[in-house]
């Protein structure tokens, strides 16, 4: 069974209760989550052997995260426990035409800090046969940059598959660097870029047209997108792409394609209404394509399987997808009517 690492920032998450707007009630729920930690956590969840590496202040809040992150199988060996703070973000979750809307507190935090050198990248990997990584810790600061580019150089040439999730947040650039300056370079490193067409646009600079006002996604636009994408960074061999039509904050369409450089294949389509919380819809993702091409007998098996794993993520409250195998497969299957399991 191969060893997955992921590496990255995790957050403290503040948010008001259900759909109210910040401080409407003087109340915030407060969880854990991030990319590669919502990424690790479903790997574990679907019995797979998953590390988890970061840079985590060695205070009380520090203890709850590490603690959180081992309660779902993880292992948190490899986390280097340093720094002042844990970086927090608050949300207020949209309903009907009212958007969700992020607040960023992660000024200092510990993952911002750290620096090539910081962790033992030969330990991470000793073991392991798939390393991932967003284009999230490259926008932190310049030096969790370096480190982002240090890790993937080092998971290559140790001859692990590396994935990343190109995670384009345009809040985060704000270090002097522009996105596609610092993920150009990473992706020399990739091998399976996941994304959506923002990302290909803003973090990589490859755009093709692409019509998202209409309401219908054409996948066929998708696929043009992934080739220039393919030709344009050579280094990828594959490009997952998910495709979200945004009716509103509780009703959008969802499916995915794939593009093996040899083939192009689309998903089923699912409409999800009465969305709980699509923070880590894309992390679930990730995490089931990852699972589909190391576990699941064909590329498409394991696009569904990553679309059906992140169909049902939208139904789950916090970051954290907190899924089964034998869940995704009943929905893949066909199993989607929601009535009471007894």
């Amino acid at each position: 069974m191969p060893r997955f690492v992921t590496f990255g920032e995790i957050m403290l998450r503040l948010k008001p209760p259900g759909a109210e707007r910040f401080f409407q009630s003087p109340l915030l729920e407060a969880t854990f989550g991030g990319g590669e930690a919502n990424v690790a956590t479903a790997l574990a969840r679907f019995g797979c052997q998953t590390s988890y590496i970061s840079v985590i202040p060695a205070n009380a809040i520090g203890d709850a995260c590490v603690g959180e992150l081992r309660r779902h199988g993880i292992d948190t060996t490899g986390i280097v426990r340093k720094g002042a703070r844990l970086g927090i973000y608050f949300l207020e979750a949209g309903a009907n035409h009212r958007p969700s809307v992020v607040i960023y507190d992660r000024a200092g935090a510990a993952i911002a800090e750290a620096r090539p050198g910081d962790i033992d990248w030969n330990a991470a990997f000793a073991g392991a046969e798939w390393f991932h990584i967003t284009g999230i810790t490259p926008a932190i600061s310049q030096s969790a940059a370096d480190l982002s580019l240090e890790s993937v150089r080092i998971a290559k040439q140790k001859g692990l598959t590396v994935s990343c999730d190109l995670n384009f947040r345009k809040n985060l650039w704000k270090y002097g660097k522009s996105a596609p300056e610092v993920m150009t370079e990473l992706v020399k490193f990739v091998d399976v870029a996941i994304a959506n067409e923002e990302d290909c646009q803003k973090a990589l600079g490859v755009s093709v047209p692409v019509d998202v006002e209409s309401g219908k996604l054409d996948p066929a636009q998708y696929r043009a997108l992934a080739e220039k994408v393919l030709s344009t960074h050579t280094s990828l061999r594959t490009i997952a792409i998910t495709l979200r039509e945004s009716r509103s904050a509780d009703e959008n369409g969802w499916s995915g394609v794939l593009h093996t450089g040899k083939e192009f294949l689309v998903s089923r389509h699912y409409e999800i209404r009465d969305i709980i919380d699509r923070v880590g819809t894309g992390d679930s993702f990730a995490a089931g394509l990852m699972y589909g091409l190391t576990h699941l007998a064909s590329a498409q098996e394991a696009l569904d399987f990553a679309v059906a794993a992140s169909c049902l993520k939208h139904s789950i409250p916090g970051d954290l997808p907190l899924l089964s195998v034998a869940e995704v497969k009943a929905l893949m299957g066909g199993s989607g009517s929601g009535r009471v399991q007894r």
